[in-house]
């Protein structure tokens, strides 16, 4: 006895709707949560060599030395204390005698990060373009 002679198959069918509506709602959710914030850049000049002899100090540059305990000091003066307002106050007074685009900031190996940072960005509000930025061994 046959069976399977009277019996039609019918072939299986994938149902694709729910996959492509997942998939929408993937794509949807992951354009919502990227974020397209820019980064803010530092843009660094790096020095080329010349054949031409010895640098030579066109104009006078003003100084900020950061110290390890966090202290600022302008031109070897100390500050009464490390508040940014301070340091601002005090650059913004000796401006007149020095370059005005033009700074030094140097640091000692043990200060943090966070005071090197505050000191340039002082700087860069005050109009300084040209910050050169040194490092002094911990003794």
């Amino acid at each position: 006895m046959n069976l399977s002679k009277g019996v039609e198959r019918d072939e299986p069918d994938i149902n694709l709707t729910s996959l492509i509506d997942v998939v929408l709602l993937l794509l949807v959710f992951f354009m919502i949560t990227t974020s397209f914030v820019q980064e803010s850049q530092i843009g660094i000049r790096l020095p080329e060599a010349s054949s031409s002899g010895p640098a030579q100090v066109l104009d006078k540059r003003m100084s900020i030395s950061v110290t390890a305990q966090g202290t600022y000091m302008v031109n070897g003066q100390p500050l009464i204390d490390n508040r940014a307002a301070t340091l601002e106050a005090a650059i913004t007074k000796l401006a007149e005698d020095y370059s005005p685009t033009a700074i030094n900031v140097s640091a000692d190996a043990n200060a943090t990060h966070q005071n090197v940072v505050t000191a340039m960005d002082i700087a860069g509000k005050l109009g300084y373009r040209e910050i050169s930025i040194s490092t002094v061994d911990a003794e």
